[in-house]
């Protein structure tokens, strides 16, 4: 059993020597994912605010003559302006006026108070107001539909608590694990698996490419190493680095950006090392197949854009087709997003994530065998 790793140890110690004089490798694998955190985490923000609104309010031209709208449509206005996420920026006089600043863009929502408004909220009945949203943008389009629907909702609410009705249902929401619904604490335990995988998979890829374009391959090729050692060796100085990076990205999320870790951190970076493995493995796959250090970049690459649209990183797997739901059980992130978002936000533990860890590990082990095998041939 022992003679199927010989030559691990020096393989190890050549590696280690070799990466420790990259210093551009080293940079790319600790700098690199910290800067693209800092650009996830303090540049986009899910949470949409001060929409460009536009107004027009027939009530009150009726009735005062001016744009101001009288005390009820005021209210309503107030009501959209103190949601933080509409900003008033103009009323406007006409249909075409309002018409033409939703062409223009400059509004992005459009709201119409229609002239009897007043009128029949005095009588009781429902009044309608209209609220035009631009559907060209889906992020603020949803958002804006679902706060006009929420104040509309309220409003109702609040008009028939005070005639002394009592709602037949009363439904309180409550936010779990994101309870702010801040977008750092959603979007960086997601991208800490994105990150991990472009480090991982990039240096790893290299390994053996190096080798060939050196022309030390050969030398390699007349040493008593066995496949699996000289796979095992290359992986292991990776191995190390890769974590020590997760440390420093769990660290710089818990400080930089106040991302509260609910659950172990121990156990976190425990089950991280079956993702690590998986990677370093596929890296090492991609090395036994590209011949140039520019074709392991491409191959390397073409794992990270399925690893991101795929995995749940940025769209729900459950929403997606049948057949795109089953590529994303091959694909290694989609169980490191698990892990890591659970143990992150859920506090999850390991009776909930072992099965996770489990397909990662095999996974690794199946392509670190698939490499070897490649490495065997080429030695034939």
């Amino acid at each position: 059993m022992l003679s199927l790793f010989r030559g691990f140890v020096a393989v190890s110690y050549k590696e280690a020597l070799h990466m420790r004089r990259d210093s551009m490798a080293i940079l790319f694998a600790l700098v690199v994912p910290l800067f693209e955190m800092i650009i996830l985490g303090a540049a986009i923000d899910t949470n949409v605010r001060q929409v460009p609104t536009a107004v027009y309010d027939q009530s009150g031209i009726m009735e005062t003559g001016t744009t101001e709208g009288t005390g009820d449509s005021r209210a309503l206005i107030d009501r959209f302006r103190n949601s933080d996420t509409f900003a008033v920026y103009r009323y406007v006089h006409s249909d075409r006026e309002l018409n033409e600043e939703m062409v223009a863009g400059r509004a992005r929502v459009g709201i119409k108070i229609p002239y009897d408004f007043d009128r029949n909220l005095v009588r009781g009945d429902s009044a309608e107001v209209m609220v035009m949203v631009d559907g060209s943008d889906s992020t603020v389009a949803g958002q804006a539909v679902n706060v006009s629907t929420s104040i509309g909702l309220d409003e109702s609410m609040r008009r028939v608590l005070s005639s002394g009705q009592q709602m037949p249902v009363d439904v309180r929401p409550k936010m779990m694990f994101n309870p702010d619904s801040r977008s750092p604490n959603f979007f960086l335990p997601g991208l800490m698996p994105v990150l991990l995988l472009m480090v991982t998979v990039t240096l790893t890829a290299f390994s053996i490419v190096r080798e060939k374009e050196r022309g030390t391959l050969e030398q390699l090729l007349v040493t008593p190493v066995r496949p699996l050692g000289l796979m095992m060796g290359k992986l292991m100085p990776y191995f190390a680095l890769s974590l020590f990076e997760t440390a420093v990205i769990l660290v710089f999320m818990r400080y930089a950006f106040q991302v509260p870790i609910h659950g172990s951190v121990p156990l976190l970076i425990l089950l991280s090392t079956c993702y690590l493995f998986v990677n370093l493995a596929t890296g090492m796959l991609i090395s036994t197949k590209a011949n140039s250090q520019s074709e392991a970049m491409q191959l390397a690459t073409m794992t990270l854009l399925p690893s991101i649209f795929l995995s749940g990183y940025i769209f729900p797997v459950d929403n997606m087709p049948q057949i795109f739901q089953m590529l994303s059980k091959f694909i290694p992130a989609t169980y490191m997003m698990e892990i890591s978002r659970g143990v992150i936000l859920r506090s999850a533990g390991l009776p909930e994530l072992w099965l996770n860890a489990l397909k990662l590990f095999a996974s690794g082990v199946a392509v670190l065998l698939i490499a070897a095998n490649r490495f065997r041939k080429m030695i034939v």
